[in-house]
C-alpha cells in the first residue's frame, strides 16, 4: 500500500467487503509465519484506520502528527468544543467512533489532555496535494414575516412538494436527469402543488435563507417560527456573486454576502433576474416555535456557534473533530480552533473545505457574511 505519510490513499467505497474482495488490501503471503502475518495485518489496519475514520472515498493526507504540534493548539480554548461533542454523544446512535469514546470523554476532567492522549492528527490536502482550501461561514438569520400573505413584496418559503417528498410517493432529485422545475419557473407562479409555510418581508433575505438552510422568523404576534432545510429541486447551484463579478457589477472584493445584499436592494429592477440565474430552489419544513435554541445540522444535533462546521461528508465523516486554521472574519486575526463536523451543504465540496457556524444575531451575520478565507484543516482520529 502507499506510504501513509503523504500519498493519495484510495479507500474502498464499501469497507465491509470480504477480505479477499477488497481492492485496497492484499492477503498476507501464506508461507509467512503466523506471527508475522498478524503483524503485517495490524500495520495495514493502523495505516487505514485514520482514513476510514474520515469516511472518504479518496483522500490526500499528510503525516501523522501529535495534536500539540498543531499551530495554535495550546492557545485554543479546547474545552469550548465539549458541548458540541456532548450533543452528538446524546444521540441514540452516536457517529463512529464516538459510540465507544463518549463515556471516556464525559469522564475526562481535562478535555485537552484527553484528546492529546487518545488522538492523532493528519493534515487534509486537496486532490492536487495543496494544503490550503476555502473556509467560509454561515449563521441562522433572524427574519420577520407572517403566516398569511400581507403584501405583494413578500416572498414565500415553500414546503417540500408532494412530487419530491418520498413520504408522499414523490421522489427526491438524484441528478440533472431527475431535476425538477427551475427557480424562475417556480417563482413565476406556473408550478402547482406549492404550499407556503410563511411569507417573509424581505425577498433578498428569503433568497439568502435558501443558501443558509435554516432560520428563525418573528411573526406579527411576537412568536418565533423556525424553518429548516427539507430538500431542493435538483438543479445545479450557481453563485450569484460570481454572476455579478462577471458582469462587472461588483469586484471580487465586494462580492461577499453584505455586498451582494446591498447591490440587490439598490437595484430592485434587476434583483429578481440576478437571483434567478441560480436555478436551485430550496424547500423548508417548519419546526417547533423557538427563540433561544440553536438549529440542528445534518447530524441531527444542535449546532455549537464557533465550534460546529459543515464539511463534505464524502471526505470527512459526520462527528469527526477537525482543527481549523484560517482568519477570523471581523477582527482579521488568526483563527485556530478545534471544531466538529456536524453539518453539510451543497456548496461544501472537497477535503480542504469547511463552513463555520457562527450562531445568530448581528455579529454572527457579519462573521458569516465576511468569511471567505484560505485555510488549513487537520482531521483528528483515535490512535488505536
Amino acid at each position: 500500500m502507499p506510504n501513509a505519510s503523504s500519498s493519495s490513499i484510495q479507500v474502498p467505497s464499501i469497507v465491509l467487503t470480504p477480505w479477499r474482495q477488497c481492492s485496497g488490501l492484499a492477503r498476507p503471503h501464506s508461507t509467512l509465519p503466523k506471527w508475522l502475518q498478524a503483524r503485517l495485518v495490524w500495520r495495514i489496519v493502523r495505516e487505514l484506520a485514520g482514513v476510514l475514520a474520515i469516511g472518504a472515498s479518496s483522500a490526500v493526507l499528510g503525516d501523522v502528527v501529535h495534536p500539540t504540534s498543531l499551530p495554535g493548539w495550546t492557545q485554543d480554548r479546547v474545552e469550548a468544543v465539549r458541548p458540541a461533542l456532548e450533543a452528538q454523544c446524546r444521540l441514540q446512535r452516536p457517529p463512529e467512533p464516538w459510540a465507544r469514546l463518549c463515556a471516556d470523554m464525559r469522564a475526562a476532567k481535562d478535555l485537552r489532555s484527553w484528546i492529546e492522549t487518545r488522538f492523532q492528527a493528519r493534515a487534509l490536502r486537496t486532490t492536487q496535494g495543496g494544503e490550503k482550501g476555502l473556509i467560509t461561514g454561515y449563521h441562522e438569520p433572524l427574519l420577520t414575516g407572517s403566516l398569511g400573505r400581507e403584501s405583494p413584496s413578500q416572498a414565500p418559503l415553500y414546503r417540500l412538494p408532494d412530487a419530491l417528498d418520498p413520504s408522499k410517493g414523490g421522489r427526491l432529485p438524484t441528478g440533472r436527469a431527475t431535476a425538477w422545475h427551475t427557480r424562475s419557473e417556480i417563482e413565476s407562479g406556473a408550478v402547482g402543488g406549492l404550499e407556503p409555510i410563511v411569507w417573509l418581508d424581505d425577498p433578498v433575505e428569503a433568497f439568502f435563507l435558501q443558501v443558509q438552510g435554516s432560520g428563525r422568523v418573528r411573526l406579527r404576534d411576537g412568536r418565533w417560527l423556525r424553518v429548516a432545510y427539507a430538500g431542493h429541486n435538483g438543479q445545479s447551484y450557481k453563485a450569484i456573486g460570481k454572476v455579478l463579478v462577471d458582469r462587472g457589477d461588483l469586484t471580487r472584493e465586494q462580492a461577499d454576502a453584505p455586498g451582494i445584499k446591498s447591490w440587490l436592494r439598490q437595484h430592485p429592477e434587476r434583483a429578481v433576474e440576478v437571483m434567478q440565474t441560480n436555478p436551485r430552489y430550496v424547500f423548508f419544513r417548519a419546526l417547533a416555535l423557538a427563540r433561544d435554541t440553536e438549529p440542528s445540522g445534518s447530524l441531527g444535533v444542535p449546532l455549537t456557534p464557533g465550534r460546529s462546521i459543515a464539511t463534505d461528508r464524502s471526505q470527512i465523516a459526520p462527528g469527526a473533530m477537525v482543527f481549523v486554521e484560517t482568519t477570523e472574519p471581523v477582527s482579521g486575526q488568526a483563527l485556530r480552533a478545534l471544531m466538529v463536523s456536524q453539518d453539510t451543504g451543497g456548496a461544501i465540496v472537497g477535503a480542504v473545505r469547511a463552513d463555520v457556524y457562527w450562531g445568530s444575531g448581528e455579529l454572527a451575520e457579519q462573521r458569516a457574511g465576511r468569511m471567505r478565507h484560505p485555510g488549513r484543516l487537520w482531521i483528528l482520529t483515535p490512535k488505536n
